[in-house]
């Protein structure tokens, strides 16, 4: 029986894409980095910020640094009244709070600009924690975020679904022997998220309470 759900952010409850190829095309303009494409760039979402710039950009040690601090910079103006919840998400979540079910997130996006978004966004008091990248020794695909969240919650992985929209989430919450479910409207589509065989996949966050 399912008790508890971790939720990946981006691309899972919200719609970050404009504001992240926005702050990272502005990023590449500033330090004149090789082009890369949206698709480039949306296929590195879900991973934390070094690995979008090594994927994308092939950067590596203070270059990567360079990137990832002048995006950090960049994101607040870049990304302004570009993040949005998806369909559904505010009401999901609240129905799920109604029946009982204990949320926290677990992101590759850093705690404080998480924490930031979710109140922004007026979600932040339905989950229990928000844990970033920088809350676990490894980042997705590895389980390290999940273990640690269900580690100070208290809580059992066979009672916990993580739920993503890429194949980094799925390949967390297996890891961590959670169930899994992946999304398909983010930044990978039903196909992608298919071969690593989550327990569900769903087309809408609010085909979610059925699950549980």
């Amino acid at each position: 029986m399912i008790k508890n759900i971790y939720f990946d952010f981006d691309g899972t409850l919200a719609d970050t894409t404009e504001g992240i190829l926005s702050t990272f095309k502005a990023t590449i303009r500033e330090l004149n980095l090789p082009h890369c494409s949206d698709e480039e760039i949306i296929q590195t979402i879900g991973l934390p910020l070094q690995g979008n710039f090594r994927v994308a950009c092939g950067l590596e040690g203070e270059a990567n640094d360079r990137a990832c601090d002048t995006y950090r910079r960049l994101f607040a103006t870049e990304a302004k009244g570009k993040i949005t919840l998806y369909d559904g998400v505010a009401e999901t979540l609240k129905s799920l709070q109604d029946k009982g079910i204990k949320m926290a997130i677990a992101s590759s996006r850093h705690t404080q600009s998480l924490v930031s978004l979710c109140e922004e966004l007026g979600i932040s008091q339905y989950f229990m924690e928000m844990y970033g990248v920088d809350k676990s020794p490894r980042p997705k695909p590895a389980p390290d975020t999940v273990l640690a969240l269900l580690e100070v919650l208290n809580m059992k992985a066979e009672e916990t679904l993580v739920v993503g929209d890429t194949v980094f989430d799925i390949q967390m919450g297996r890891s961590a022997l959670c169930h899994t479910c992946g999304v398909t409207y983010g930044n990978q589509d039903r196909g992608t998220i298919a071969t690593e065989n989550p327990d569900f996949i769903i087309d809408s966050m609010k085909e979610l309470p059925a699950l549980v």
